[in-house]
């Protein structure tokens, strides 16, 4: 997979997309690209993590979350941006397009820490209302083990839905920024 033989990263491909699906590390810019995507491609964006929490930084029963997850994917056009791995593989199959935002770990961990200083004491905007901006170290683990732990699933998973959706794979900010310039160039 990390050939990318089977990895599309032109926007056409992308195009005739409705369901595109953003994930990667936190810190990658998961909710930046989809907020970008969503006003581009004049589709409703789904921020997961709004629905996740609940006030509190409180999670729901898991059977609610995954039939909201359910609900959602069924929707006729969406972004939907956030990780989540045990709805990862529904959301997949929901999905036309997926883009992963494999960034280096440094840089998502470097923008994680510089999030936590901008919203100190607030939630962020994709974020639900009542979970204040935090950093702790169960996260920071969960930052610096993405690669090793987590990377290889999703590059697996991605490999087989590559078979018949597309899938982008984008590694750098710069990648990430002529994807998103190319998009706009197209009259999407």
């Amino acid at each position: 997979m990390d050939s990318a033989a089977n990895i599309i990263t032109r926007v056409p491909d992308l195009l005739p997309a409705r369901k595109i699906l953003v994930i990667g590390s936190g810190g990658a810019g998961k909710s930046t690209l989809s907020s970008q995507l969503g006003k581009i491609l004049g589709i409703e964006v789904v921020y997961l993590d709004r629905l996740y929490w609940r006030p509190g930084w409180r999670e729901g029963p898991r059977s609610e979350w995954e039939q909201t997850v359910r609900s959602l994917a069924e929707r006729g056009a969406w972004v939907m941006d956030g990780n989540y791995g045990s709805t990862l593989d529904l959301r997949l199959a929901a999905a036309d397009a997926v883009i992963f935002l494999d960034l280096p770990r440094s840089l998502c961990i470097r923008r994680v820490l510089s999030r936590r200083l901008r919203y100190a004491r607030r939630s962020r905007p994709d974020m639900a209302p009542g979970c204040p901006e935090r950093l702790d170290l169960k996260f920071l683990s969960y930052l610096w083990k993405y690669p090793t732990e987590r990377r290889p699933g999703i590059l697996q998973k991605l490999e087989q839905a590559s078979i018949e959706k597309t899938v982008i794979v984008l590694r750098s900010p710069d990648e990430v920024d002529r994807f998103v310039a190319e998009l706009e160039r197209s009259g999407a």
